[in-house]
């Protein structure tokens, strides 16, 4: 088993993981753990082969994406989030999201795991929990729901590995905070279109860390995903068949900040393609009460608040997961926020 390197604009590049070891619960399994762990703590993200999705379900998926985001805006609104309540689910057009109070230069649809109006959470209102907003083009809910299962079987591996890497059981988060996860998924297109004037748009994404534990990330081959190290910002090149992951809020405070969760971005595609983009967030259960990690040599927990994006400490933070998600995905959807929740 051998790391490999993607092209980096820098001297810093994201190590490329064969993880089959690991998804197929067999010899060499500590081996990927101990590279998952190196990764977590240098960078916060890493590239994973050997992962057992099939390629052919990422092809559909591409292809239904594309042909959604090719209809016109007014097509695209049938779904639109409003129509989703409090579920979160749905279509937003371009620039309606914002990061750190700036809109993204992107549109995409929110999606996750499918619940029925008989779910215990989704009798109970729960934020963020209920039925998708599926586009009407044949194969696409079945694409993505196939799609959600395969990626999220994925993320109890990786996070069997991670718990492994930092010299826990196995099962240490699944008995914890994700025997039934709390699963977001996103489809994203960040267009090629020039931007109109009078827009305060800087980025496709602006800097930000994700908010749980796990990112799996499915992107396209234009390219525009950027990490911050300590050394600069270095370009996560997409490298084919893989997905990039990378740790969420959640993880650095159970780590004590030894696994800290990584500051990215995406420039504003300029490439002449429209590139797509398919990030999973494998998170605690809504209810789950964050704890820290006991016994973690090396987790200081340092306030690190003045140089985040968004200022915060996230060691402070001490509830259930979902309070810390709604927090930050309603400045995400202000006016959604408060016509919703």
């Amino acid at each position: 088993m051998r790391d490999l390197t993607p092209p980096s604009s820098g001297s810093i590049a994201l190590p490329v993981i064969d993880v089959s070891a690991l998804v197929a619960d067999g010899p060499g399994r500590d081996d990927v753990a101990a590279r998952i762990g190196a990764a977590c703590r240098a960078h916060g993200f890493f590239y994973i082969r050997g992962h057992g999705v099939d390629e052919a379900l990422v092809e559909r998926l591409e292809d239904l994406s594309r042909r959604f985001f090719a209809l016109d805006e007014a097509a695209k609104m049938r779904w639109r989030m409003a129509l989703g309540g409090r579920a979160w689910r749905g279509y937003f057009p371009l620039a309606d999201e914002l990061t750190s109070g700036r809109p993204d230069w992107k549109e995409g649809l929110y999606l996750g795991t499918e619940l029925s109006e008989e779910h215990p959470l989704v009798r109970a209102r729960t934020p963020v929990h209920g039925q998708n907003l599926f586009p009407d083009i044949e194969g696409f809910r079945e694409t993505v729901l196939a799609y959600i299962d395969a990626v999220t079987r994925l993320g109890h591996r990786l996070m069997e590995g991670i718990a492994l890497s930092l010299g826990l059981p196995a099962m240490y988060f699944a008995e914890r905070y994700t025997a039934d996860p709390l699963i977001l998924f996103r489809i994203f297109n960040y267009p090629t279109q020039s931007v109109p004037e009078g827009m305060d748009v800087h980025w496709g994404v602006g800097e930000h860390t994700d908010y749980g534990l796990l990112t799996i990330l499915r992107q396209d081959d234009v390219g525009g995903l950027q990490v911050r190290t300590p050394d600069g910002w270095i370009e996560a090149t997409p490298v084919p068949h893989s997905f990039v992951c990378n740790i969420g809020d959640m993880l650095d405070r159970m780590t004590g900040g030894l696994y800290k969760s990584t500051p990215h971005r995406v420039t504003r595609n300029t490439s002449g393609r429209d590139r797509l983009s398919f990030p999973l967030f494998f998170d605690p259960h809504f209810e789950a009460r964050v704890q820290r990690i006991e016994g973690l040599a090396g987790a200081d927990a340092q306030d690190d608040s003045a140089a985040r994006w968004d200022r915060a400490n996230v060691h402070a933070f001490n509830g259930k997961y979902g309070d810390y998600l709604l927090a930050k995905v309603s400045k995400v959807f202000p006016q959604l926020r408060d016509e919703v929740l």
